[in-house]
């Protein structure tokens, strides 16, 4: 059984090495910077997980997951989403709130639970972030999305997940009338620093490049 720390490094490990496919590699320093630890203490742990079987690594080089190990992180990161789907759906917390109880709870180790939480919320493809959620065989949901940035002036589109969850991005855009299935348009760009206006609920506003770049949508 592997400890709630073990847990972390594999679920980073996921999103540092292509969340979809865990077919790419990453460095000690990235993986440390990811959990916010020193590098000899990352690499203290990748010993561990290497003896289990759950990493590819060699001092100095760069670091990958085994089959078994993509396999745990991504059930993982089921859990957590689906706690995450839990808090928003059915006990009304805001979506800035959920990541950091979802953190506890997907250490919760009975899968009998995590099937039937599964079952209960509908078999849900997407997170209150419009992150997928992984099913049971480890299959995501496919959507075609972009980043705001890239939408073109004069089009409608619906926002699907944002790429910063962060509270304090996920407050600021929820404050502007931002969330997931809302409805913008795309009024003008400025060329100076590519910030944008939007029209929504029939109100305009203006977000940076920067905001633009951590929101997804699609055309509607």
């Amino acid at each position: 059984m592997l400890s709630d720390t073990e847990e972390n490094y594999l679920k980073a490990l996921l999103r540092l090495t292509g969340e979809h496919d865990g077919a790419g590699e990453t460095g000690t320093n990235q993986l440390a910077g990811k959990l916010n630890v020193r590098p000899a203490t990352a690499t203290d742990m990748l010993k561990k997980l290497k003896e289990k079987q759950l990493v590819n690594y060699e001092k100095y080089g760069k670091i990958s997951l085994t089959d078994t190990g993509r396999d745990l992180a991504v059930a993982i990161i089921r859990k957590h989403r689906l706690w995450e789907t839990f808090l928003f759906d059915k006990l009304g917390f805001s979506w800035d709130e959920v990541h950091d109880v979802a953190e506890q709870l997907e250490h919760i180790k009975s899968e009998k639970l995590v099937e039937r939480l599964d079952k209960f919320l509908g078999f849900p493809q997407f997170d209150p972030h419009g992150d997928a959620i992984p099913t049971a065989d480890g299959d995501y949901a496919s959507e075609a999305r972009f980043m705001l940035a890239e939408a073109s002036v004069g089009k409608q589109y619906t926002i699907v997940a944002v790429k910063d969850n962060s509270p304090p991005f996920l407050q600021y855009v929820s404050q502007i009338g931002i969330g997931i299935h809302s409805q913008v348009a795309v009024l003008h760009r400025y060329e100076f620093d590519h910030s944008m206006t939007l029209a929504i609920n029939g109100t305009s506003i203006n977000i940076s490049d920067k905001v633009a770049q951590n929101i997804y949508c699609k055309p509607v």
